[in-house]
Parts: structure tokens; sequence; C-alpha cells
């Protein structure tokens, strides 16, 4: 069984089914209401762990445990579908991170986020140790102070490190220095590389890094870097209900089928099952799929 850190934000999400996004100084009724975990990092785990992976999580929380209830129902969901969070340090003071989000009848999204900035300053009390007994590790880039360490650690025991490059940044930024692997969101890449060209994007982080580089685009085709080529692999054509956790199950996707030993198109055609199938039900994280779906798509004809 591989065994994989994840490490990054946890977010409890609030999410509201609406027909449509609401408008300024307007009201709109909610088709369905739910309360769960979320986060790039955490919403990872949920996968890896659904997809047959054992997985560790760290992140910053609110706490102490008794002050802080989110942080301690995230964990309690966590640790329900089986991650290990030993990983996670409570902040004396410190509150959890929230949500609002608002996916509409075509599967869009929009994000109100609260993160209190105390967590930033957050470092891992034994990197070393949380990576131990790892295959890989996975990181997003919301709380660098605590992944940069953790990112170290993994590459000193020469184990793939997997960023999931969600927040637009600098293209100079020491994450991108250290992963092996970096998969972009085509907003991040965008953002960071100043082009709307997503493999100019790449080419671009190229000069910053030697990590293999890809980026997700929604319903079009994941590019990646291939020496140098920019390659293409598609996605499954599915009816989008709820894209939120997507692209989380997609990164967690895709380590664990590196660690399984797939060649990169491979892993990267297993990710997109993955999250394809996320999209294709609403519920946000707890919408990812188990094993068995995702080989049952890859398995049909074409």
């Amino acid at each position: 069984m591989a065994h994989i850190l994840c490490a990054g934000i946890a977010v409890l999400d609030e999410v509201f089914r609406v027909q449509e996004f609401p408008i300024p100084d307007t009201k709109v009724e909610a088709l369905e209401f739910i309360t769960i975990g979320g986060g790039c990092a955490a919403n990872a785990a949920v996968a890896i762990a659904r997809l047959g992976g054992k997985v560790r999580f760290a992140a910053p929380l609110g706490g102490p445990a008794g002050d802080d209830a989110i942080g301690n129902r995230l964990i309690e969901g966590l640790q329900g579908e089986g991650v290990d969070c030993v990983g996670c340090m409570r902040v004396p003071g410190g509150r959890t991170s929230v949500s609002a989000i608002f996916i509409n009848a075509h599967g869009d999204r929009t994000i109100a986020t609260y993160r209190d900035h105390r967590l930033d300053a957050v470092v891992p009390d034994d990197p070393d140790r949380l990576v131990a007994d790892m295959d890989a590790v996975l990181v997003d880039n919301r709380f660098d102070k605590f992944v940069v360490p953790i990112c170290r650690a993994g590459l000193a025991r020469r184990i793939p490190v997997v960023l999931d490059a969600d927040k637009p940044t600098e293209d100079r930024h020491p994450l991108f220095g250290i992963a092996t692997h970096v998969v972009f969101s085509g907003e991040c890449l965008r953002a960071t590389a100043g082009t709307d060209d997503l493999a100019a994007g790449l080419a671009h982080m190229a000069n910053f890094t030697d990590a293999f580089l890809a980026v997700t685009n929604g319903p079009k085709a994941v590019l990646w870097r291939d020496r140098g080529t920019i390659r293409e692999t598609p996605v499954f054509a599915i009816k989008t209900v709820d894209t939120l956790g997507a692209g989380d199950v997609f990164h967690g996707a895709f380590t664990l089928a590196l660690v399984e030993g797939r060649a990169i198109e491979s892993a990267l055609r297993f990710a997109a099952a993955a999250a394809g199938l996320k999209c294709s039900r609403f519920g946000g994280s707890t919408a990812a799929p188990w094993r068995a779906e995702v080989d049952a798509l890859l398995a049909k004809p074409g």
C-alpha cells in the first residue's frame, strides 16, 4: 500500500447549490446545502484514502483543541476517511479556515474564504519524522512556511514531492525549486507566469525549476511538458454537476499513481478519471470517487 503525506490547508466548507450565482443586493434560494471538510491538501488526502492509499495529513489548525470546534470537526472527518492526522498542529488562539461556497447549475463555483493569518507562521516540529516512512509528499501552496521544510525533507529522502500549485504566486518561489512534480491549476499558471497561453506558461516556468510540469484546464485537456515538448492528455466527457475539489482529487490521484509505478501519461489519465467522476456529482470532497469507480471508467472503450 502506498504511503503518502499530504500537507497544507484544511477548511470547513459551507456549500450552497444554487441555480444562478446571486448578484449584489439580491437573495437566492439554495437548492441544496452541506457542510463538509475542504482545502486542497485535505481534499487530496480523502481522495488518496478512497483510492486505496494510506495517508498522513499535516496542517496548521486553530486551537487548542477544546477552543476550536472547527479544527476538531475537520480532524474527525479526515479520521473517519482513514486519514492519519498526527501531523496537524493546533495554534493557541488561532482559528481554522472557513469557506462559503456557491455552486451554480453548470457546476461552476464562487468561493469566499476566511483564513486566520496567525496560522501562516507555523512550521512543522519535525518534518523529517513526518516523511520518514512515506513514499511521496503532496503539498499545496497555501502555507509556505509550513510546507517548505516538509518538501525539503521529502527531497532529501529522494521520494516524489508533488506541488499542487493552486494559489497564484511568484515564478521564482522556492517551492518550485524543491518539488519534483508541479501541477498547476489554469488560474494559477496564468497569474504566476503572466500569460493566458498555458503552453507558454509551462515553458516560462521551466526556467525556474527542473520539476515535471503540467496544468489542468477544466474540461479541456491536461497540458504537460515532455523534454521540452508540450503534450496533451484528454480528460473524460462528463456532465458537470460540481467542480469543487476536482483539482484536489486530481492531485491526490496523480500522486498515488506515481507511487504505484504508473508512467506519467498513465498517471495523468488516472487522475483525470478520478477528477471527472468527482465533477459528476454534488458534494465537494464527499463526492471523491472510490478505486473501483475509477478503474471501471478507465476500462471503458474509447
